[in-house]
């Protein structure tokens, strides 16, 4: 019988092959796959807050529910058609702590890919804003206007463990995913784990990038500087803690410890 999923040990082994191949993306795949991800990331995010409003008014945990079950359609995106995301990176510490390659490879991606990732936001933000799908005044906009708001009103201190929270599960979603050996399989394994994130109200570096921007140019009081401060400075802290040290780091002593550096670089041939 074929085997359909790869064990725990052998997704470790996997994600550090992966990372050492992120490592090795040139400035311009990193910025054309960044930006894409940030869009399909506001793709998901868009389909969230156009079923999510439509409950607004009728129960708040199914339209919650609604609005988290839309969302991972944008992780799935990235996963299944090919782009670099931020949070999702943040697992390539896995691979630096058994030396497949550099912690200046780590920076340099993750500083290119969030810079193109917040691109990619803000230009579908930019063109969903002027579609003519979310007039003022419509329940739609209004969402999305509240949703802005919200947003940078959390304290610095909750959002920094709102991302912390996310980002433990955005990337074991992606570790799911990374086990999966079908295109079905890898949907599921994007699905529960980001709709529960959603539903549970914690907080997400690349789709608040999305979602401040869109509610700021259908009318949000909230400026450039309230946007970074209040949130996405604070939630990104968080992202990283989350995905780049918690759950790395754990699955490392739990999987990696006694594969020599050596081993792993010759594991895949």
């Amino acid at each position: 019988m074929e085997k359909r999923m790869l064990t725990p040990k052998e997704i470790a082994m996997a994600t550090c092959d992966a990372g050492a191949a992120k490592a090795k993306l040139s400035i311009a795949q990193m910025m054309v796959l960044g930006i894409f991800a940030g869009v399909f990331i506001g793709f998901g995010g868009q389909g969230a807050i156009t079923i999510g409003q439509t409950l607004a008014k009728t129960d708040v945990g199914l339209q919650k529910f609604v609005f988290a079950g839309a969302f991972p359609v944008g992780l799935m995106l990235v996963v299944i058609c090919g782009a670099e995301l931020f949070t999702g990176n943040n697992l390539m510490t896995l691979g630096c702590l058994n030396c497949r390659y550099k912690w200046s490879d780590i920076l340099r991606n993750w500083a290119v890919v969030y810079f193109a990732n917040f691109v990619g936001s803000v230009l579908l933000a930019v063109l969903v804003a002027n579609s003519g799908l979310m007039a003022a005044g419509t329940p739609i906009a209004e969402a999305a206007i509240k949703i802005a708001s919200n947003k940078v009103a959390i304290p610095f201190g909750a959002a920094v463990i709102r991302g912390i929270l996310c980002n433990i599960i955005v990337v074991l979603a992606v570790w799911m995913a990374t086990g999966a050996k079908d295109i079905i399989s890898k949907i599921f394994a994007c699905w529960f784990p980001i709709m529960l994130f959603v539903l549970c109200g914690y907080e997400h570096s690349v789709a608040n990038m999305y979602f401040i921007p869109l509610g700021m140019f259908l009318g949000a009081p909230v400026t450039w500087g309230q946007a970074w401060i209040n949130n996405l400075i604070p939630v990104t802290i968080g992202n990283l803690i989350g995905g780049a040290l918690i759950v790395p780091l754990f699955y490392h002593v739990a999987y990696m410890k006694d594969v020599a550096p050596a081993a792993a670089k010759n594991a895949k041939a």
